[in-house]
């Protein structure tokens, strides 16, 4: 058997696996879009056969405080943009399975949209007051200084 058909028939088998586990768990089929997912593939092929999967503590302890702590930083990074460039604030309101009206709060800045949070608007989505209060409270979190063109100076 050649090189080209043997790595077409490794792929095969990789790919098949992961479209098995994936049906098998019930992931959306867009993650395979995510930038994550291609540097987790590319990372899982350097290592090569025989890696052991991380355990079910390992993926809820460890490795998820890391990821708070990555993106913690990556916020940090973004709010030393925002502080140098000014930001936009953007948000978005949707109705979830059960009829929840969420709200996302996003930053926008040189570097890209960041997600910040999502808030549970069901009881005052209608109340233009309330609404008004929400998006002013985020703006100072974000800081008023920064947002819109007060932030270019």
């Amino acid at each position: 058997m050649n090189l080209i058909s043997q790595k077409k028939r490794l792929k095969d088998r990789v790919c098949n696996s992961f479209a098995r586990w994936i049906n098998d768990v019930v992931i959306p089929f867009n993650v395979v879009n995510y930038d994550s997912f291609k540097v987790f593939c590319e990372a899982l092929g350097h290592y090569g056969p025989g890696i052991k999967p991380p355990s079910f503590h390992e993926i809820r302890v460890p490795l998820l405080k890391k990821e708070v702590e990555n993106t913690c930083s990556a916020i940090k990074d973004h709010g030393e943009t925002w502080a140098k460039h000014g930001c936009s604030i953007l948000s978005d309101g949707w109705k979830d399975k059960r009829e929840m009206t969420l709200i996302n709060f996003l930053v926008n800045c040189p570097k890209g949209s960041m997600f910040i949070e999502s808030d549970d608007a069901s009881s005052y989505a209608k109340i233009s007051e309330k609404m008004f209060e929400l998006l002013s409270k985020f703006v100072e979190r974000i800081g008023v200084h920064q947002c819109g063109s007060s932030g270019h100076q």
